[in-house]
């Protein structure tokens, strides 16, 4: 096979040691192999980046084993060429399985160009990244407490879910808050209603005559203060972020914000994941295979086993599911036409997907072309298939009995 990287480094990271394996030229073009073991602490990985300049090496394979990687990547950064590998892709063969022979399989792999490294972003992407993941962290904790909130209440027998929509409203954190302060009166409670839950006064009386116990106070009363601990907290890490956005970034996202369904968060993981500049992606399809929101091809004697779609960035998925879900419920968009389109084919979850698939492939074309989001509106699909659309209403009308006769509508 021809050498593609005559100089290279495999690299088998673990938590604390990290096996290196150096092939470079030797005497009469044989190759020449060298391991040798370091430490995984910042002046270990410094002795490692001076031993692999002493040999020059020009190339270094490691793979993605978890947060393992990221040190070994900070300190070589800028000084060689370096492959982030997908373990999945390079397993080596059953029964050889050591840390000295890994690296020593991954730098075979490197030395002959097998490896295909996976995208990373540069440093102030990556720590863009861990913004917007541990923002989504937060978020989704605080959903946990709300839900666990709501168990304390149906405890208490406080059916408070079952009036308001959104029991951390306006109205729905004074009663709260009156309830931990030891209120018990349901009629009380209920005064405290603002805006349009006046109307509902009665039902909230019933709603909050309940049995609340000394214990389901204090438990309230925490999860209270830990929601509004999250809030703040997720307050500081938007502001820290949108504090580090780069002024191509922040144009990527006002384009992408014009989306429907994508809000500013969603925007914000977009450009975090994928970057602003996604011409690393040949294609949009390139970029939604990568990211995983496209169907899987698995195909034996012709037929199609599977349609599955790949594994990716589980928190670039979320983002476009959770933008397709609020894009479905707009009834004068493209997108929205095309999630109710989509739903009794195949379900409320695909059409997500697939929805998500097609806001990811809008996104490309936005940041690529630098133009903003101009809408095809709901009956896109109804023009584009106006024909059969009228024949197949007219074969449904005249199943039940009528004579159906087509007459468009004067101007």
């Amino acid at each position: 096979m021809d050498i593609v990287y005559p100089r290279c480094c495999g690299l088998d990271i673990h938590k604390k040691t990290v096996v290196a394996c150096v092939i470079v030229p030797g005497a009469a073009g044989q190759p020449r192999k060298e391991m040798r073991t370091f430490g995984t602490m910042t002046a270990d990985l410094l002795e490692l980046a001076d031993w692999l300049d002493a040999r020059g090496v020009t190339h270094a394979a490691m793979e993605s084993t978890g947060p393992y990687w990221k040190p070994v990547w900070n300190v070589l950064e800028g000084s060689l060429t370096l492959l982030l590998a997908n373990a999945h892709h390079i397993k080596a063969v059953p029964g050889r399985k050591t840390d000295i022979k890994d690296a020593e399989w991954i730098a075979d792999l490197l030395r002959h160009g097998l490896i295909q490294g996976s995208f990373v972003p540069d440093r102030d992407g990556r720590e863009l990244r861990e913004l917007t993941r541990y923002r989504t962290t937060l978020v989704q904790e605080r959903t946990t407490v709300i839900n666990r909130l709501q168990k304390t209440l149906e405890g208490a027998n406080i059916k408070l879910a079952a009036v308001a929509s959104d029991i951390l409203g306006k109205s729905g954190r004074q009663m709260l808050e009156a309830l931990v302060a030891g209120e018990t009166d349901a009629a009380a409670l209920a005064q405290l209603a603002k805006g349009r839950m006046q109307q509902k006064r009665p039902a909230l009386e019933q709603a909050l005559a309940g049995r609340v116990a000394a214990h389901q106070r204090f438990l309230v009363a925490q999860q209270l203060a830990h929601i509004d601990f999250l809030d703040e907290a997720i307050t500081r890490a938007s502001t820290e972020l949108a504090e580090r956005l780069r002024p191509g970034e922040r144009a990527a996202l006002d384009r992408l914000d014009t989306i429907p369904g994508v809000g500013r968060r969603t925007a914000e993981v977009l450009i975090a994941e994928i970057g602003a500049d996604v011409t690393r992606f040949p294609t949009a399809g390139h970029l939604a295979s990568w990211a995983g929101m496209c169907p899987g091809n698995r195909e034996s004697a012709g037929k199609r086993l599977s349609g599955k779609t790949r594994k990716g960035s589980k928190w670039l998925r979320t983002a476009l599911v959770e933008a397709a879900q609020a894009a479905g419920r707009s009834k004068t968009t493209y997108l929205g036409a095309q999630y109710r389109r989509l739903i009794p084919r195949c379900g409320k979850k695909r059409a997500a997907v697939a929805v998500g698939h097609s806001i990811l492939v809008i996104a490309y074309s936005l940041l690529t072309r630098e133009t903003d989001y101009q809408d095809l509106g709901p009956q896109y699909f109804d023009q584009r298939e106006r024909t059969a659309l009228e024949k197949r209403l007219v074969r449904r009308l005249e199943a039940l009995g009528h004579k159906v006769t087509l007459e468009p509508l004067s101007a």
